[in-house]
């Protein structure tokens, strides 16, 4: 008997392994891992927003319009609660990525703004938060990329045959992914370096 129970269990393992099972839990595991990266890139390009706002606010108060608008953006982004489960809503990952979308936007004007303030670009701490940004919105194109390459691998496997079988049984389905309106979005950061900063003209 006990040798029986053996024979059942090996070939049950050999069946799960040949119909997929043991891919969708590896690539599965993959796809949270680099969603997991996705967040915390994320999570910190919103953490420079506030010190951001506030270097810009010093120089060019007046700007009130592009700084509501970068707060509100990250308000918005704040107001969304990314967890692991959001991967498996595509509802929920659209609103994620259209909020993270409007905080790129309003981004680039807020960085497009300073260009009109050569002692804000001189201004130690404002390079220095411009470093970190230019150094994160690298880390989420790279942390995207590997989430997009992540997720191709998990819902082809939903797809083919004879996996798909498998992902019928146990309810797996293809999920969300990042879409881009240019393919090299995926492998190009926006530029938010704006050079070495400028001098006042001369006093006529």
């Amino acid at each position: 008997m006990r040798n029986w129970m053996m024979f059942l269990m090996v070939l049950l393992t050999l069946s799960l392994s040949g119909c997929g099972y043991n891919t969708f839990q590896s690539s599965d595991e993959q796809v949270k891992a680099s969603w997991a990266e996705v967040l915390n890139q994320y999570q910190r390009r919103a953490d420079l927003v506030p010190n951001l706002v506030n270097v810009v606010k010093g120089y060019a108060s007046h700007e009130k319009d592009v700084l509501t608008e970068v707060t509100a953006a990250r308000a918005r982004v704040g107001q969304i609660q990314a967890t692991p489960e959001l991967i498996n809503d595509p509802e929920a990952f659209a609103k994620f990525q259209a909020a993270q979308r409007d905080m790129s936007s309003s981004l680039g004007r807020l960085m497009l703004v300073t260009e009109n303030y050569p002692q804000l670009k001189a201004d130690g701490v404002f390079r220095d938060l411009q470093a970190q940004l230019e150094g994160t919105e690298n880390r989420i194109t790279v942390a995207r990329k590997r989430y997009i390459e992540a997720v191709q691998v998990y819902n082809n496997t939903v797809r083919q045959f004879p996996s798909n079988l498998t992902a019928m049984a146990f309810g797996y389905k293809v999920k969300p992914n990042f879409t881009v309106d240019n393919e090299k979005e995926i492998s190009t950061a926006p530029k938010v370096d704006f050079g070495a900063p400028t001098s006042p003209a001369p006093a006529q």
